[in-house]
Order: C-alpha cells, then structure tokens, then sequence
C-alpha cells in the first residue's frame, strides 16, 4: 500500500468514526458483530445450582460455523458462498479434542469457561461458545459453537517498520483440511536474513493431547532444525506434562550502533530439553505446579567471511547442561471483554495473579564447560482498578551465577494501563524497563523503530539498560467495509532511551522522542495476522540523518 493511499484510508475512518453513532464497545452484546451470540435458556439452572445437585454432562452438541453466514443478508451473495464452498470447515472431531469435558463427567461451570477460551486461542476459530441448553433427569445438555476463519494463506505480504522492509511468499495452512494442523511452505527476507522455511504443527496427535512441532529453514546466513514432542498442561486441572525438544541452528549475529551493523559473527547452538512436570490441579481457585527436566544448551562462535571482529574478539563459546526444578502458581480468574486489544473480536482477560520460578544447576559432570546456578523468577498480575480501567503488571529476572557473581542478569518490568473513558474511546498507556549486567556479548540490548520508538531507524539505541512509555488514543468504530474487516485508529507518542555502554560503544542519544497516528484493520475472516497496522510517525528530535517521518505496515496480533 503507499502512503497516499494509507492516507486517504486513515481520512475516511476518521470521519467515519466521528459520524457514527455510538455504541457500547465494551459491552459484547451490544455492538452489531461477527462474535458468536448465544445465552443460556431461561429453563436451565445456574452453574452453582447445577453443581450442588450434582449435575453430569449429557449430550454434547457440536456447532461449526462457517466463514460466511449464508443466514445473513448482508453476507448471502455470490462471492462469499464461493468463499464458504472453497474453505475446509474445521471438522467437529477436531473441536471435540479441544473440549475439557465429556459426557458423563460431573458438570463445572468453569470448565466451560476454561473451553471456551481454549478455543478461542486456536488459529482457526474466530470466535467460541459453550453453553449448557437443557437440564433433564440430573443431566446437563451442552452445545458448543464455534465460527471457522480463513486459514489458507497462498500469497505475498509486505511489511515496513523502522525504515526497512520485510517480504514474504509462502504457502500456509493452519487449519490443514479441518483437521486443525499448520503446514508452512514460506520464503521470506527481513533485515536479517532470506530464509525458505518448512514447518509441520499437530497440536493434537491422533486425536490426543500430545501434540508436535516440526520445522526446517534454509538461510541465507545458514540453516535450522527444530523438533518437539509434548503433553503440556492443557488445562488448569491437567495432572502432568511432558516434553522433548530438540533444535539445531546456525545463523548470523549483528551488533548494532546507531541503527548500522558494526560487526558480525556465526552463533552455532544446539539446544535440547527433556522435562516433565505434575499438578493436583484447581484447589480453591489456584492450580499450583511443579516441574523438573534436564537441559543442554552449547552455543559456538565464528567469524563470518565479512567480520570485522579478529577471531580473538569473539565471544567465548559457552556450553551449559543442567538439571533443573521449577514452580507454577496460577489464579483461574478471567474476564471476557471486547474491543480493548482486538477489534470486534472476544477477548480472555487475565485478572489474576501467576508465579513462576526455575533453578538449575549447570556442571562439567554434565557435560557444561563450567559451573553455574541457572535461575529465572516471572510474576503476572491483573488489576481491575474500576469499572472502565485495568493496569497489568509483569516482571521477569533471569540470571546465571558463576563463581559467586551474576552472569548475564536481565531483569525486565513493565505495566499496562487502559481506560475506556468513553463508549468507543479507550486510552492506553504502557511502561517498561530493563536492566542488565554482565550480559553475554553476543546480546544487545535495543531501541528503536521495531520495538517501541516508531519514530525512528530499527535497533537505533543500544545499552544496558533501556526505558520506553507509550500512550495510545485508540479509537473503535462500527465501519465494516465488504464484512471483511473492522476499521479503527490510533493517536500516539512514545518516549524513550537506553543508558551504559554495550559491548560495541555507546549509542546513547539521549531521550528520544515521536507522535504519530494510523489505522487499524481487525481481520475477522482471517486466521492469519489479526490486525493491520497502518502508522505515520514523526520524531521530536532533530538528530540528523534521522528521516522527518517514517511510514510503518505491520500485523500484529494486537492493537
């Protein structure tokens, strides 16, 4: 798309949004949608009621609904039957594998609620419903109704953010003849690497909760291999887990300054992993886990035919193997909102509290090159503040000890705070931060046009430790143009900087600054990317070489 174009569209949706009326954005049954629409019947008792009569699962009823709803007349015409007859509908075997119940289990409401949002995470469904409909003789009737998306992606996309441009041609199918398997064929060029990848997903082996990972990929700066078999914890009252893993790759390292490569080296790693984990499952509310395995993990460094770093300036290779031991504290308390990070799409939100931590123990005994106390610490917490407005708050700390001091110590916070001050309006604001010491030299820390400072070059900061807040207008409206895609915009600012010197100098400019505005295009008939963002941004400070604007296309899984 160029940029007159985005232009033109951002111009339209904001007076389309300005004309429109009104509609109550974060109620989900009040805007006109594609989201599945279904109450429980007026007949059929409350989830508490019905789980203190000991109620049990009856029937269960499977609904697969298509892309098109050939019921609607705004969707009854010749384009979108075609679309409906050349699309594989999801095949009810392979929703019914995703369900946590079965009948003649003993009915829980919330394990419902859990399947719903379980199916709503999948590629393929736009949107999920599961709903009790009748209640005879002790038995509870359950229907389960989801709507598929497009899956099959044979094509080009394009995208563009701080200044460099990304392509892609592949063939992709994530819902792979309804059976809810993902098969890629793609070749791509970021400002990496041009790669060719082929990759094979099965989240549901032969039906069962084992699922499977396969994927190859040809590099213009080398190649890799991945592959894992795993049983995870499906479900917050799932018992136990299991995993194998295994991934091999080489590939080009750049270190950058100023938004320029100032060197370049190989990294060979090859990474293996055999864990386990058991759970009692949801106890008053909380699912608590322990977890435990063995891990391997040798990375090996070489100059490239185009370094510039003598072989004596390369960074050490490093081999750790370890046993470790691992915890999990999860708080089943969830909340469905709508038009907050989607556009008309149903959205989990998590208002509950997880915590999570690791430690292991890496010896030559192992096969590691050195000793080392492995450790990771990782908290989750949602905050209803009122009615209207949320903070999240995460923090990770994540460090190795090596002779009684901390090696590659990274320690990462952030907070995100929304506020839907009016129907259709919703203000955001996010902050975050990271610090870090003693980082291994093959990692930078960065800032820049990818990753939060729209405003300028890609990975234009570089230190050791960084800084970024973000405040965002987003706008929502009931636009829907051909019931393709939902039409929305943002206004936005963001500020930043990186402080220290990294291993290749200081690129530390002081406090940079942009405002911006742009589109937003929520795919609800594509499984594919969820919403287009179309942005224009403009930074404040007068640094030269840095261009009066830059102009960003990018999907993202979020606003």
């Amino acid at each position: 798309m160029r940029p007159s174009d985005a232009c033109r569209l951002l111009v339209v949706t904001a007076f389309a949004a300005a004309m429109s009326n009104p509609g109550i954005a974060a109620k989900l049954t009040d805007k006109e949608h594609t989201r599945i629409e279904v109450s429980r019947p007026a007949g059929v008792p409350d989830d508490a009621a019905l789980e203190t009569a000991g109620a049990v699962i009856g029937t269960i009823e499977i609904d697969v609904r298509n892309i098109f709803d050939a019921n609607d007349p705004r969707e009854s015409n010749g384009l979108y039957h075609l679309a409906n007859k050349l699309h594989v509908r999801t095949k009810r075997s392979t929703i019914r594998a995703q369900l946590l119940f079965a009948t003649g289990d003993k009915y829980l409401g919330r394990r419902l609620a859990e399947t719903e949002r379980a199916l709503r995470l999948l590629t393929y469904v736009y949107d999920a419903r599961v709903v009790p409909v009748r209640y005879v003789d002790g038995k509870v009737d359950v229907k389960v109704i989801t709507k598929d998306v497009w899956t099959l992606s044979p094509g080009i996309s394009f995208g563009r953010a701080g200044g460099t441009n990304n392509t892609r041609f592949n063939l992709e199918d994530s819902n792979f003849l309804g059976w809810g398997k993902s098969l890629q064929v793609s070749h791509g060029s970021n400002v990496d690497r041009t790669s060719s990848t082929v990759a094979w997903t099965d989240p549901n082996v032969f039906g069962s909760r084992w699922m499977s990972k396969l994927a190859y990929s040809d590099s213009s700066d080398g190649s890799s291999r991945a592959l894992q078999v795993a049983h995870p914890f499906y479900s917050l009252d799932a018992a136990w887990s299991a995993q194998i893993t295994a991934v091999k790759f080489d590939r080009t390292i750049s270190r950058y300054n100023l938004g320029s490569i100032v060197d370049q080296f190989n990294d060979n790693e090859s990474s293996y992993e055999l864990s386990g984990g058991i759970s009692a499952g949801l106890i008053d509310g909380w699912t608590k886990r322990l977890t435990f395995g063995m891990r391997y993990d040798r990375n090996q460094f070489l100059p490239t035919p185009v370094t510039s770093l003598p072989a004596k300036q390369l960074p050490p290779d490093r081999t750790l193997s370890y046993p470790f031991v691992g915890f999990d504290m999860l708080q089943d308390k969830y909340k469905k909102v709508g038009d907050e990070n989607q556009i008309g799409r149903t959205e989990d939100l998590y208002f509950g509290t997880e915590i999570s931590g690791e430690v292991g123990f890496s010896s030559p005994s192992f096969g590691a090159d050195r000793n080392a106390v492995m450790l990771v610490l990782k908290t989750l917490r949602g905050i209803e503040l009122a009615e209207l407005q949320q903070l999240f708050v995460t923090g990770i700390l994540s460090s190795r000890i090596e002779d009684g001091r901390a090696r590659n110590l990274i320690a990462d916070a952030g907070a995100k705070y929304y506020w839907r001050w009016r129907e259709n309006c919703l203000l955001y604001a996010g902050i975050s931060g990271t610090v870090t010491d003693s980082l291994d030299p093959e990692l930078q820390l960065l800032l820049g046009g990818d990753n939060g400072l729209r405003g300028f070059p890609l990975r234009y900061e570089s230190g050791t430790s960084r800084a970024l807040f973000t405040v965002e207008q987003r706008f929502f409206t009931d636009w829907y143009p051909f019931r393709l895609v939902r039409v929305g915009a943002a206004v936005f600012a963001d500020v930043g900087r990186t402080w220290g010197s990294g291993v290749v100098g200081n690129s530390d400019p002081g406090l940079l600054r942009d405002v911006g505005f742009g589109l937003r295009l929520g795919n609800t008939r594509s499984g594919l990317g969820n919403v287009l963002h179309i942005d224009f941004a403009f930074p404040l400070n007068n640094i030269p070489g840095i261009q009066k604007f830059q102009f960003l296309v990018q999907t993202t899984q979020t606003f």
